[in-house]
């Protein structure tokens, strides 16, 4: 995967406030891995249902 898909100073501010740690980039990679199988998870339930749109509910997050 190449792209980013989540908002790397956002992330890195979150960690620092709450926690005053510092943040990899391999954190980054990882977090946009897991939003990206998050987001495939959705299309799949919104075509599996028969929809063009991904809604909340189609979008489980199992293991938090």
């Amino acid at each position: 995967m190449a792209d980013v898909l989540v908002v790397t100073s956002k992330v890195k501010k979150f960690v620092k406030e709450k926690a005053d740690l510092n943040t990899s980039s391999k954190t980054i990679e990882q977090l946009s891995r897991a939003v990206e199988a998050l987001c495939l998870r959705g299309v799949e339930n919104a075509k599996a249902d028969g929809r063009k749109t991904v809604l909340d509910r189609d979008i489980t997050i199992d293991h938090l």
